[in-house]
């Protein structure tokens, strides 16, 4: 059939679409036997590649009016357009109305939802595809790049990537260069990197692609000597097609970051200058936070102040660097240079203050982030980052808040936010709110909150329940960290359960895998101390492969203390003289440990040693929360704060009251 009126085309830029636009609208009008369904769709395509939106609907609409139905070819340019202006959903319809579909229609919808990151939609799609498949329409290698795409961004199932992966097997994908790519992207982001590999060494083709996604693989998952050793095996590849690019560098930076090998990062500086790589802002970035977390600040800081181009990513990674060194001032004055910080930069501020223990300059910041001139909301990872201060200063008013807050913005089963709370709770002495916020988290429950509850039951001595936790852990199919192990052997110490303590610790390496750190064997030489077994204890330091920690030997003076072992205590306490002589604790109970025994001259003579070696019992600190929400920390006698005289004033007459109580009690 023949469009009986041509239709009013307007490009936004005429001079150079017009002859085009007017030649398609011609060559439909050709033909003496209706629709040239070929030149309609290159002035579809013409419509999607100009981006004339107005004009393509219009040229859907007079399909519809002439009662035509798009075939494969013409629905597939339709669904290409319809994908690219953004109306998924027209796209969709335009799909659903193809009578026959063809394998190139299923890969255009499939194309349309993967660019728009509607992942489930693309996979429903495909499940679909294959279970209509006949002999001539059926997925191809393009398909099934798309669906593992769409995987790639929705989930990291490990079974489902080896269900993918027997399907790409069985039907001969797996020799298709694409196809191979994308599972490469798929096992690394589900974690298994041993079958990434498999894929990737099978590969009788690779691209920069493959290489790329085979490195960064590893640096995301924390391979990062695999990832340094495949890069050496990549620049030594003749093909001049397959030299490192930016990509390769991030990676590999990241990589020598986090193992601190600043000579083969400076190696790699180096290639990228010598081979001419773009120093683009991701690659700069890099440069610096390899600098940085080796710790060569002064190097990182140069390179900075010459970048003529930085972003939150830039300021974040030297700010961080800094506070890790503890240098905070510097980190401050950085954060204060950013004309408009974003969230993740207060974030890193917040963190860094946190971790030097700024904890109420980190509380400050968090309400200053939230003023007018700003206005951002805490996250998840502001809320991670602040809830350590508050676990610090055993603030419960402060914990409930945060609690509340997360609660109200659905942050409350991010198992980062989830976990902290627990934390804070515990150390505040809210042990019941803190299991309570542990039972609420059952859908994401990692080995991170497991040991978060599990310390906090230890912390207080409740080794049964502790133990009945780690179980519970363990039947859940959740494997236990090294830090898991010292939360129980610290409880089975507090609580002298000494055989259950035994068990597991003898089955970290077979059943686990975890070597005993000196913090295992300290908490073992508590357990055996603490419940008299001096001799045992004393034959398993003996064993350590290791020198003994300060721990340990503090655990033994501890058990020496408690049961009269003036002499093996005497041992524990040289060592500990030796390994750190400013803490006045161990003098203290080996003193006292004299005392009990009659030993007076040597009693004193310890704490003549106190005096002589210039060490000084630091003082304890409390601090209060005023009614505008501040923490003021002081110590006994402290004369600090502006209100000195009027805290002193109302001090004084809480103690005249005070006396006057107890005389009316005394004559009662």
């Amino acid at each position: 059939m023949r469009i009986a009126n041509p239709l009013n085309f307007q490009s936004p830029n005429p001079s150079t679409a017009s002859s085009s636009i007017q030649g398609a609208l011609q060559s439909i009008y050709s033909g003496s036997n209706g629709l040239d369904y070929g030149a309609f769709g290159r002035l579809i395509q013409l419509c999607n590649d100009r981006r004339l939106v107005r004009q393509g609907k219009q040229l859907h609409a007079r399909l519809i009016l002439s009662s035509v139905t798009p075939d494969n070819f013409l629905a597939s340019k339709l669904l290409s357009f319809y994908a690219k202006t953004g109306n998924v959903d027209t796209a969709r319809k335009v799909f659903d109305q193809i009578p026959h579909k063809n394998t190139f229609s299923y890969n255009a919808m499939l194309i349309a939802y993967t660019n728009h990151e509607r992942s489930v939609e693309a996979l429903t799609l495909f499940c679909s595809f294959v279970g209509s498949s006949t002999f001539k329409v059926k997925p191809d290698n393009f398909t099934v790049t798309c669906a593992l795409k769409a995987l790639s961004c929705l989930s990291t199932d490990k079974n489902l990537a080896r269900v993918i992966h027997g399907y790409v097997l069985r039907h001969g994908f797996d020799s298709d260069l694409y196809v191979s790519n994308a599972m490469i992207t798929f096992y690394s982001r589900c974690e298994e990197m041993g079958l990434t590999r498999k894929v990737f060494d099978s590969m009788r083709e690779r691209d920069i692609v493959s290489w790329n996604s085979m490195i960064s693989g590893y640096a995301q998952g924390g391979f990062y000597e695999d990832c340094v050793k495949l890069y050496r095996t990549m620049t030594m590849v003749e093909d001049k097609n397959l030299r490192p690019n930016g990509f390769t560098v991030v990676s590999v930076l990241q990589a020598c970051a986090q193992l601190k090998d600043l000579v083969f990062g400076m190696e790699v500086h180096r290639s990228v200058i010598d081979n001419g790589i773009e120093m683009d802002l991701p690659v700069c970035n890099s440069i610096i936070g390899l600098y940085a977390k080796c710790g060569s600040l002064n190097h990182a800081k140069e390179l900075f102040d010459a970048m003529t181009e930085k972003d939150e990513i830039t300021y974040g990674c030297l700010m961080a660097s800094y506070m890790v060194h503890g240098y905070v001032d510097i980190a401050m004055d950085l954060f204060r240079e950013m004309k408009s910080p974003r969230l993740s930069t207060w974030n890193t501020l917040i963190a860094g203050l946190v971790q030097n223990n700024r904890h109420g300059l980190a509380l400050a910041f968090v309400r200053e982030m939230q003023q007018p001139g700003y206005g951002f909301k805490p996250n998840s990872v502001t809320l991670s980052g602040l809830l350590p201060s508050l676990s610090c200063l055993s603030s419960l008013r402060g914990g409930k808040e945060v609690h509340g807050y997360a609660l109200r913005h659905g942050l409350d089963q991010n198992i980062y936010v989830a976990t902290s709370i627990v934390d804070a709770y515990a150390k505040a002495g809210f042990l019941k709110g803190a299991r309570r916020v542990f039972d609420q988290s059952t859908d994401n429950r990692s080995v991170i909150i497991w040991t978060s509850i599990i310390s906090a039951y230890a912390a207080y001595g409740d080794a049964d329940e502790t133990i009945k936790l780690f179980r519970n852990m363990l039947s859940h199919g959740t494997r236990p960290d090294p830090v898991t192990f010292t939360a129980v052997l610290a409880a089975c110490a507090h609580s002298g359960v000494v055989d259950e303590a035994w068990k597991i610790f003898n089955d970290m390496i077979p059943e686990y895998g975890i070597e005993p750190t000196s913090e295992h064997y300290s908490c073992m030489v508590g357990v055996l101390s603490r419940a008299g077994k001096l001799s045992d204890a004393v034959l398993l330091i003996s064993r350590m492969p290791f020198e003994p920690s300060a721990k340990t030997w503090g655990a033994l003076l501890n058990g020496a203390s408690v049961f009269g072992d003036v002499e093996l205590g005497k041992i524990a306490f040289d060592n500990l003289f030796e390994s750190e002589p400013e803490n006045t604790a161990n003098y203290v109970i080996m003193s006292n440990l004299y005392l009990r025994a009659g030993r007076l001259e040597e009693a004193e003579r310890v704490r003549e040693m106190i005096e002589t070696i210039g060490t000084k019992k630091i003082p304890g600190t409390s601090w209060i929360e005023t009614s505008s929400g501040r923490l003021e920390s002081f110590v006994a006698s402290d004369t600090s704060c502006e209100l000195n005289e009027e805290i002193y004033e109302a001090l004084d007459g809480l103690s005249g009251l005070l006396r006057e109580e107890s005389c009316i009690f005394q004559f009662h």
